[in-house]
């Protein structure tokens, strides 16, 4: 019986040793973005088709051109080819601007996204078009774009003489980039960094990317760039541990924001395949070849098909023999089994006994777990009816006593001006009389003061409004108040939203403005948003509130 127990501790060992995973939260955290994944690329989706949805309501040239743009953003690193659509919309709208600066900004997109796929002559041949001289203010991204194209060929070529070329324009264009970039630019970090790893000194570029890096958020493209360039320092300085950590890092990155032309995550693959981690190598591979593909990214998709052969031949050998381990271990188990069988007869009426047992008083936890979850719901619920109720009472309270004044004294006004008109046509002054009629002055007295009271009113109820409201915006320059006002155009706008008056045209009719001059203002503001402008007027409605985070 010992000699049986030894034998199948010595089978079943090297089956759980096999199994066993490193603990490691960032791999972790990969893998639940991996699963997920679906749910970032409907989200993507989701803002490609709403930013698509404003084309409807453009009326300008501009406003096409600055859609065009965002929509070739968003496509850039997940849709090549789409990306490629929408910047050559964005030349023949450019070019019907007759804006040089507009022009070329359009033109070097074209030749960005056509490095990325595969045309890199015809992307040569579009930046040779391209008068740099006329808009001084890009030619760090024409430089750039330059660096990129020749990398790529760089990176393609065959030839030990091109590839030598081609590296050596890589650097030049690389360098005149860095002369035209902001010392305190990202792109000026990410030239840097790339020159100080050529000339061998990570331990700098490693410490000027984390400054970067800092300051980035997670819905920065540039995250996962940046985190990419500190791994290849840590690469060059052969530090595994923190070079396989920050491509972990970029890799997350590129998949929350759904870019689907990366690198991080192969590369990140084949480390682990090297470790000997196949089924993390293996299910990375696979979804970096399916986005690359996707994506239409040819330099990309030619890397990882050269990879994926040698992965999937050591998934499939793993799997192979985890099928002969099992089948050992199926074998050894039903050995076991037939020891266990009479122990399990002889317990299975105490423990069907237990199981009823149980199982009563699992239903009775379940159904008290339901009637708290319900009953926690319902106070929820209540104190938020509570809420928004004592605040609505104090708005119509306040607001009511105020409408019941302004009314009185507009009435007493009235009165007053008949009067005086009345006085006009007795004494025969039918000229003032015209001119009192036809004049506007009172009309403009009457609504500034009346949007004075309603400022005043607002701030009373909201004083705090101000402060809060610039907390949500990028640009508080933009809501400069003159000399005198308690609230402008813009503040009035979002203080009519946060009193529950939504709707453009009302907004319009009560401040006496277009309706497309108030939907102007609104986007304006949303697009200083400082978190995702979609959320911007929700939590401009939670300002004040007991509501609020």
């Amino acid at each position: 019986m010992n000699k049986f127990s030894a034998l199948l501790i010595a089978l079943i060992l090297p089956i759980f040793l096999f199994g066993q995973v490193k603990n490691d939260s960032l791999l972790k955290e990969l893998d639940n973005t991996v699963n997920e994944y679906g749910l970032y690329l409907n989200r993507k989706e989701a803002d490609i088709n709403k930013i698509k949805g404003l084309l409807h309501y453009t009326a300008t040239d501009l406003q096409k051109f600055d859609i065009y743009g965002e929509l070739y953003v968003q496509y850039k690193a997940y849709q090549s080819d789409s990306a490629l659509i929408y910047a050559r919309k964005s030349v023949m709208i450019s070019q019907k601007l007759k804006n040089p600066d507009k022009v070329n900004e359009a033109k070097l997109n074209v030749a960005s996204i056509m490095g990325t796929l595969g045309m890199y002559k015809e992307s040569l041949d579009i930046l040779e078009t391209i008068n740099i001289h006329l808009t001084p203010n890009l030619k760090g991204t024409y430089y750039w774009t330059n660096r990129i194209i020749y990398g790529y060929l760089n990176d393609y070529g065959t030839s030990s003489q091109e590839k030598k070329e081609y590296d050596a324009l890589t650097k030049k264009y690389r360098d005149s980039a860095m002369l035209y970039f902001s010392p305190k630019s990202i792109e000026f970090g990410i030239a840097k960094s790339d020159q100080l790893l050529e000339h061998g000194h990570p331990d700098q570029a490693i410490k000027l990317l984390n400054v970067f890096f800092s300051k980035t958020v997670k819905q920065d493209p540039d995250r996962a760039v940046i985190a990419y360039i500190i791994s290849e320092g840590y690469q060059l300085k052969k530090d595994k541990e923190q070079e396989e950590k920050w491509l972990i890092i970029s890799a997350i990155s590129d998949l929350e924001l759904v870019k689907k032309e990366n690198i991080s995550l192969r590369k990140l693959a084949f480390i682990l395949y090297e470790q000997g981690d196949i089924d993390r190598a293996y299910k990375y591979t696979k979804r970096s070849l399916e986005d690359a593909l996707f994506c239409n990214a040819k330099l990309r998709t030619y890397e990882i098909s050269k990879m994926l052969p040698i992965i999937n031949e050591a998934y499939e050998n793993k799997n192979e023999t985890n099928r002969k381990q099992l089948i050992i271990f199926l074998i050894c188990a039903s050995i076991l089994s037939l020891f266990l069988l009479v122990v399990l007869i002889l317990l299975f009426k105490q423990m069907k006994k237990l199981a009823n047992a149980q199982k009563e008083i699992s239903l009775a936890n379940t159904k008290l777990s339901v009637l708290n979850k319900e009953l926690n719901e319902i106070n929820e619920k209540l104190n938020q009816t509570n809420a928004t109720l004592a605040e609505a009472s104090l708005l119509k309270e306040i607001y009511i006593g105020r409408y019941m004044d302004q009314c009185s004294d507009y009435i007493a006004k009235l009165e007053e001006y008949r009067r005086k008109l009345n006085v006009m046509a007795t004494a025969g002054k039918m000229n003032e009389l015209v001119k009192a009629v036809k004049s506007n002055t009172s009309i403009e007295k009457e609504l500034k003061e009346f949007y004075t009271n309603f400022d005043q009113t607002f701030l009373q109820l909201f004083p705090n409004f101000i402060d809060d409201f610039l907390k949500l915006v990028v640009d508080k320059e933009v809501l400069h108040l003159k000399q005198g006002e308690l609230l402008n155009t813009e503040l009035r706008i979002f203080a009519l939203i946060r009193l529950g008056i939504k709707d453009s045209t009302k907004i319009a009719e009560f401040l006496r403005y277009s309706v497309s001059t108030i939907y102007n203002y609104r986007s304006q503001i949303k697009n200083k948003s400082v978190g995702p402008r979609e959320e911007f007027e929700s939590k401009v409605l939670l300002i004040g509130s007991s509501g609020k985070n």
